[in-house]
């Protein structure tokens, strides 16, 4: 909700033409408009207490990416070969040189890691050597080049960038109720230069009953910004899962007003056609069970709801406060809850709140008027979680209390105080810890799933022939990993999963789907016993070919396994029958594998 005095539900906004007169002057060039800092109408309490100290800093240990018991020396450039061997046999080490060492002199060794320390401090004073030091990993960074991130504070509050290592929205669809978007070019409206690369998939206008949901207001769009502006376009500023499809449903007028008649339906109409995750930054003080109906309709469908709390300093609002519905307070760059957030029961999770910077219309829409406002409120804070809640579904977090536990089971707690719940919730968003704690899960699960499956198939087809093809082998081991854990499952530690070649590769065979939707997703079309079956089918009469089919079968069963036994996903039929299924199809993999081992024929 952007902040504004109290008004039986509406977007907590005041129309432009006030916003602009107590707007301070823009320091983005990109729009040379008024940027709104800080909206009128704060009725807001004092600001609630919080650590002082800023948490979350991005620096890592020096030592963190060190590799035990490997050093790099760097040897005087005049040391001829038979010094070089001289310096190797004094320190008793073996020299492995690197790359360009005929040029550079440089020289890797192993050494104990004991003695580490002590053997880098007797070489550093060597006269034959330059420098010594631990060899040590690097990594690919993504830093967006939209020229608005250095003023977007709040992506490195959350730990966006790490984030973006690790999933970036792939195939979901972030559903938008509030004023419209800018997601098209229709009559005077056009869409946003900062959205061209983002996906905007058909939604609809409740207030003139048609599929042009356009925004003339301004609220939406910024909104919608933050969930997935586009991002590493050299334009404008970044948004969270900027792969992510975005769906107006235009609920709210161009003064910022609706009914809760109108919000109900928008939000079944979003969860109908297709809406993973769903965004209301906006709201009222009534409790309506219109509403609460719509939010348990939209919950049923798989779909995640997130709310904004309100800007009245004081008790949550609703939807915020709904049942289900992940409530959002607002902070500031120090961590402390805005002063015009609401409060107490329903914040479930905090998120930056405050000088959010955003592109979005203005002149209503027309004449192809845009800026990058920042705007403060609660209704800037909730598109963060859902932004969150994207990457969470993208990384095959598809159940809606599965998503919100993993938010809040990340989320950085800056409050330990009795009250400290009822201002911050489970504390504030973190998007990278998010996506890297549920990377980490899954990638376990997988690979023990695997390592079991391929025990057990190895030994069941000794079992059934003593001639049985040996598991452990290149042959099998490449496609259980494809179909597990993923070919490239370490990828997000050392290359970032924005690349879609690296996003591939590190996919299990089982979520490349996600590319179509996480809809179709949902059915798991690649993670089935019918592929390897099919397979084994038509080539089983080539022995070269059966461990390979073997490998994708059990690596198919591990994937299958940690589906059923994590519960994080929503199947379409709900969660027995996705158990069942996936346990059925483990089964018949594990089958598969045995019966392609065991026969040598």
């Amino acid at each position: 909700m952007l902040k504004s005095r109290a008004v039986p539900f509406v977007v907590r906004s005041v129309p432009f033409v006030l916003l602009a007169a107590c707007a301070l002057v823009s320091g983005h060039a990109a729009a040379e408009e008024p940027r709104i800092t800080r909206p009128p109408g704060d009725l807001g309490e004092p600001a609630a207490t919080a650590d002082e100290a800023m948490v979350g800093a991005t620096d890592l240990d020096p030592t963190a990416y060190d590799i035990d018991g490997k050093i790099i020396i760097d040897a005087k450039d005049d040391l001829d070969p038979a010094a070089l061997a001289g310096l190797a046999r004094d320190f008793g080490l073996t020299f492995k040189p690197t790359a360009l060492a005929a040029e550079t002199n440089e020289e890797i060794a192993e050494v104990g890691t004991e003695a580490e320390a002590d053997l880098l401090e007797r070489l550093a004073h060597d006269p034959r050597v330059e420098g010594a030091e631990p060899l040590a990993r690097v990594r690919a960074f993504f830093v967006p080049n939209d020229p608005l991130l250095k003023d977007q504070w709040n992506m490195e509050r959350i730990g966006a960038t790490r984030a973006w290592d690790f999933a970036t929205g792939r195939g979901v669809t972030v559903a938008v109720v509030d004023t419209g978007i800018a997601c098209e070019n229709y009559g005077p409206f056009m869409k946003g230069t900062d959205l061209a690369d983002t996906e905007c998939v058909g939604g609809w206008n409740f207030v003139t009953k048609n599929e042009h949901a356009n925004d003339d207001q301004g609220h939406g769009t910024h909104v919608a910004g933050t969930i997935a502006q586009s991002t590493n376009n050299g334009l404008g500023a970044a948004g969270i899962a900027f792969h992510a499809r975005l769906m107006p449903v235009k609920v709210l007028n161009e003064s910022g007003f609706g009914t809760t008649a109108d919000v109900a339906d928008g939000i079944r109409w979003a969860a109908e056609h297709g809406a993973h995750v769903i965004n209301l930054s906006l709201g009222g003080p009534r409790n309506s069970g219109v509403l609460q109906k719509a939010i348990n309709y939209a919950i049923a469908r798989g779909s995640v709801v997130v709310a904004a709390a309100g800007n009245t300093g004081g008790h949550v609002q609703f939807p915020g406060a709904s049942d289900g519905v992940i409530g959002v307070s607002a902070t500031g760059p120090d961590d402390k809850l805005a002063k015009f957030s609401s409060r107490g029961d329903g914040v479930d999770v905090a998120a930056p709140g405050v000088d959010v910077v955003q592109q979005t219309i203005c002149n209503k829409g027309r004449d192809k008027c845009e800026r990058f406002p920042g705007y403060s409120g609660t209704s800037m804070a909730s598109p963060h979680v859902a932004g969150v809640a994207a990457l969470m579904v993208g990384l095959g977090v598809t159940d809606p209390v599965a998503v919100e536990n993993a938010i809040r089971k990340s989320a950085r707690v800056v409050d330990t105080s009795e009250g400290g719940a009822k201002l911050y919730g489970a504390g504030i968003l973190q998007a990278n810890a998010a996506a890297e704690q549920v990377t980490f899960m899954h990638l376990v699960a997988r690979l023990a799933a695997l390592l079991a499956i391929t025990i057990v198939v190895g030994r069941a087809a000794k079992k059934r022939n003593p001639e049985a093809t040996s598991p452990w082998r290149l042959s099998y081991w490449l496609p259980a990993l494809v179909a597990g854990p993923g070919l490239f499952f370490f990828a997000p530690w050392l290359l970032p999963r924005v690349h879609v070649a690296v996003d591939v590769l590190a996919s299990p065979l089982g979520d490349l789907d996600f590319f179509l939707g996480a809809s179709v997703h949902r059915w798991l079309p690649l993670a089935n016993a019918a592929i390897p079956f099919a397979l084994m089918t038509l080539s089983f009469g080539s022995k070269r070919l059966r461990p390979w089919i073997a490998g994708l079968a059990a690596g198919t069963g591990a994937y299958l396994t940690s589906v059923a036994t994590l519960g994080e996903a929503a199947g379409p039929l709900g969660h027995t029958a996705l158990v069942a299924w996936c346990g059925l199809n483990a089964a018949a993999c594990i089958w598969i594998a045995r019966t392609n081992l065991a026969e040598t024929k």
